[in-house]
């Protein structure tokens, strides 16, 4: 027999159950616990006693995905003799990753909130190395770009998780040391991809030339994977979601009419089409703006939470982003300088941003120190830096072709404020973030580099080859880099801007 008591105590056990639950999904869904109200009644961080062993994982997964995007550059010369490829098939091999990459990001930050980033993450790191394999044994350049494109959207799974992860289960105090281990780390493969890929081509192990730089990525991405399935442990919000299928299939729609033309315009001349699918982009974007309120109302779950876009800390820190990540810009054009115009060897083109990857992977190490000391000013000093920099080598070109001493310089300058910003900006976007939706802000943050970079290597990419028709190698790379450096002075504006409406 069931005593009144004992029912009466399971009927109060259930209420407080079903009231709590009620309060938590009024907490996800309310814009301004969303916006940053009320933020420190609901976080509860996933205190991980082996958290500093799941950011080495994690890092290894972080390193792969922006050393696949740079490593190919110095190989392009030696996957066009060795499969007969045409410049246009060549940019694809480059662009299709990106582009993939950049399409895809935000369902794979999606996916991690509902279906566990530790499940996403090692799912696209299985995808990442098999794709790998494709790659270098491929014997048809077709087969190369279509091997790329699934390893850009195997990149857009587990790059999301990274981010997502370390906002979880590391507490504030830890999180700019965590966020500045995770900048040198993906600086320093974004960086020295270039230099690794000129060795691996250059040293010709095992009779590989190009193949290599898909090679290295297996036994890392293998290793990756046995280390996280016991190290990593699952983690994800507390309440079961569903995916929102229009969503997904709209915002890719939008991203890729978008980014696709963006990147093919100057190969193709810049036809009408070009301009159709960017109205096309605008069009999908405003439907799925449409679908994502009307998703909210509903009380579901959208696929990006449209009350963070109100923010305005979490948008300019999105600007900022996306400006910095136009230096994506400099790694397609001063390599190509060197090979092209002074006839530099392909180890010597890796080798010419070592400066550059010197100073990337020193600034995150500092930035923690700095922060302390700063706050959010350690943004702009380190934009500030980035300008500094990019001026200095402008500077250097006007007075020699030949790479000097004060060129050397400000690529160590532009460096160290590169990785100043890039784990600082993070680390300010994502804290500010409720753990449900860190998965979300982690996918429109990876969003925001890779457009940032595709947009960088397009339009400065074109304004550099259109200027070689008309002004000797030097002018040309200087003007760009000049443009360069104001964009990212436009970033500093923006920055200041930040920092002093910053509480």
């Amino acid at each position: 027999m069931i005593s009144y008591g004992s029912c009466s105590s399971l009927l109060n056990i259930v209420q407080k159950y079903r009231q709590n639950l009620l309060k938590c999904h009024f907490l996800l869904y309310n814009p301004k616990f969303l916006c940053g109200h009320n933020r420190k009644e609901f976080i509860m961080e996933e205190m991980d006693d082996r958290r500093w062993w799941a950011l080495a994982v994690l890092c290894m997964g972080a390193f792969l995905s922006p050393l696949d995007f740079f490593i190919v550059n110095v190989a392009l010369p030696a996957i066009k003799s060795g499969l007969n490829a045409s410049e246009g098939a060549l940019q694809l091999v480059v662009a299709g990753y990106g582009a993939s990459y950049a399409v895809f990001v935000v369902t794979g930050g999606r996916l991690g909130d509902i279906y566990g980033r530790k499940r996403i993450f090692l799912l696209g790191m299985m995808l990442f190395t098999l794709t790998s394999g494709i790659c270098a044994m491929a014997t048809d350049i077709r087969l190369l770009i279509g091997a790329r494109i699934v390893q850009g959207l195997s990149a857009a799974l587990l790059a999301p998780q990274v981010l997502s992860t370390i906002r979880v289960i590391f507490p504030a105090k830890e999180q700019p040391l965590a966020m500045g281990i995770f900048g040198a780390v993906f600086g320093l493969a974004a960086i020295g991809g270039q230099l690794l890929g000129g060795v691996l081509v250059e040293a010709g192990i095992f009779g590989w030339t190009w193949q290599s730089v898909f090679m290295i990525n297996i036994p890392v991405g293998i290793i990756t994977g046995i280390t996280g399935k016991y190290i990593l442990k699952e983690n994800r919000p507390p309440f079961r979601q569903q995916l929102d299928i229009p969503g997904m299939l709209l915002i890719t729609l939008a991203l890729l009419l978008f980014i696709y033309p963006i990147i093919m315009g100057r190969e193709a001349h810049w036809p009408a089409w070009i301009f159709v699918c960017l109205l096309g982009a605008v069009l999908a974007g405003g439907c799925f703006v449409y679908i994502e309120q009307l998703t909210l109302k509903r009380g579901r779950a959208p696929l990006i939470q449209l009350p963070l876009f109100k923010d305005r800390h979490f948008v300019k820190g999105l600007g900022v982003i996306y400006l910095y990540n136009h230096t994506a810009a400099f790694f397609l054009v001063y390599p190509y300088y060197l090979q092209h115009e002074l006839h530099h060897d392909v180890l010597s083109a890796g080798l010419s941003v070592l400066p550059y990857a010197a100073g990337f992977f020193v600034g995150p190490l500092i930035s923690p120190v700095l922060a302390r000391r700063l706050g959010t000013y350690i943004i702009g000093l380190g934009q500030g830096l980035l300008v500094t920099g990019f001026s200095l080598v402008v500077i250097s070109l006007l007075q020699s072709p030949e790479p000097g001493l004060l060129l050397q310089a400000g690529l160590f300058c532009a460096g160290i404020g590169h990785g100043i910003v890039m784990p600082s900006i993070m680390r300010i976007i994502l804290a500010a973030m409720p753990g449900p939706v860190a998965g979300q802000a982690a996918g429109i943050v990876s969003t925001a580099i890779q457009v940032g970079g595709v947009m960088g290597v397009a339009l400065l990419g074109t304004l550099f080859f259109a200027l070689l028709e008309h002004f000797i190698a030097p002018t040309a790379l200087g003007i760009t880099l000049g443009c360069l450096a104001a964009l990212e002075l436009l970033g500093l504006a923006l920055v200041i801007s930040l920092s002093s409406t910053k509480k």
